[in-house]
């Protein structure tokens, strides 16, 4: 959530787009995926026009939360949000739910050959890292993932680790 608002389909801004432009630094890969989203598929096309979009990439669904700050929710939405995976936004998502997408996402990359690079939200990277380090669903709020940040995963054998969490980009 940047700027404390549940994210909708807008497109990246005027400093997202001059972000964007700066970075020199591409990691090699033989896909590329990203989130259905606007601003997913915006940063995805500097790889070219060889882009999948994967829909199990997609951003927590907010439901009637996107585009509202978290100050305009009730205080009792906000807490079971922070403090309950299993809680769901009004025509929303859970973050167990995302966790699961992610999950079987994570299982089905896994088992394909070869470096996938996958531009999404930064609530599906804090999903994978949770789950790359099998570590309790509470702990996505302790994942900060910045916009333009890299995170590198790896499976070796039935395990994925990781080397880097939100890594700047050049």
């Amino acid at each position: 959530m940047r700027s404390g608002r549940f994210p909708a389909d807008e497109p990246l801004d005027e400093a997202g787009v001059r972000a964007l432009a700066e970075v020199t630094d591409f990691p090699r890969a033989d896909r590329v995926v990203c989130g259905p989203e606007l601003r997913s598929r915006s940063t995805a096309d500097i790889f070219g026009s060889d882009v999948a979009v994967e829909p199990a990439l997609a951003d927590v669904a907010y439901g009637r939360w996107s585009g509202l700050e978290m100050t305009d929710l009730p205080d009792a939405d906000a807490m079971a949000w922070l403090g309950d995976p299993a809680f769901t936004p009004p025509g929303g998502e859970s973050l167990e739910a995302l966790f699961a997408r992610v999950r079987t996402w994570l299982d089905e990359v896994g088992s394909t050959p070869g470096r996938t690079l996958a531009v999404t939200a930064p609530a599906v990277i804090r999903a994978a890292v949770v789950l790359v380090l099998a570590a309790p669903l509470s702990s996505f709020w302790r994942v900060d993932v910045a916009p333009l940040t890299r995170t590198s995963i790896h499976r070796r054998g039935s395990l994925w680790t990781t080397d880097s969490v939100a890594q700047k980009s050049l």
